[in-house]
């Protein structure tokens, strides 16, 4: 089943034309785990782990990891649509800029801000919107919408930069939706994002969420994501 044109995904399975997108190859096993039925390996290269299985309207669905940083899911992004994914969703996560926001809260981008190198090599503007349908879906599931900032670095230290993106309008930052975004607009596909809130980071001070939380999220982004993808249908 590997397609010579991707040269990073070597699929072992059929790919769905819906993908939800988490970052953490481990999240990818827990949602694939939790929504699909009978699950099957789409790929396992580079440690990039994606599942392709029933989904609860009986259509196929996957879930397929984008590994860390801009470069990882663009690659990614790039090979899925190669393959024939048409509707792709990130459920990611995400830190607070600003206060107001509860660990575990899930948020959705009604816009980003492209402060990332990979966004800007593929010629995206300042602001990037995700689709509006899936977008209107995921704050139906209950996730706030937000603005959310893309960023290259995890470990920054840069110490205007927060001062910046809250300057920008931004509430929320995380490293994978303006690649994402701009993938998608590129190739005429529909994206949007949900992210879950894992460290508040307002005023400079870092509260990160209980380590035993971390997949209870990663299963709600992956319903949040799932309701919205099936609501399009």
């Amino acid at each position: 089943m590997t397609d010579p044109a991707t040269h990073h995904l070597r699929p072992a399975a059929p790919l769905a034309e819906r993908v939800l997108l988490p970052g953490d190859p481990h999240r990818a096993l827990i949602v694939a785990q939790a929504l699909l039925d009978a699950p099957k390996m789409f790929n396992h290269n580079r440690g990039l782990w994606g599942y392709t299985g029933g989904a609860r309207d009986g259509e196929p669905l996957t879930v397929q990891a984008t590994g860390m940083g801009g470069p990882s899911a663009a690659i990614v992004v790039e090979e899925l649509i190669e393959l024939g994914a048409r509707t792709l969703l990130r459920i990611g996560t995400c830190g607070a800029l600003r206060d107001g926001f509860e660990l575990g809260q899930l948020v959705t981008a009604e816009t980003v801000v492209a402060a990332d190198g990979t966004s800007s090599a593929l010629g995206a503007g300042g602001r990037l919107e995700p689709d509006r349908s899936l977008t209107a879906g995921l704050v139906a599931a209950g996730a706030g919408p937000v603005t959310a900032v893309s960023t290259d670095l995890f470990y920054d230290p840069r110490d205007d930069a927060p001062q910046r993106w809250l300057a920008d309008g931004a509430d929320v930052v995380e490293m994978e939706a303006a690649a994402l975004l701009a993938v998608a607009g590129r190739r005429g596909v529909a994206a949007a994002v949900v992210l879950g809130i894992t460290d508040l980071l307002a005023d400079g001070d870092r509260r990160r969420i209980a380590s035993d939380a971390v997949e209870p999220l990663g299963v709600a982004l992956g319903e949040a994501g799932w309701a919205a993808l099936g609501a399009e249908r």
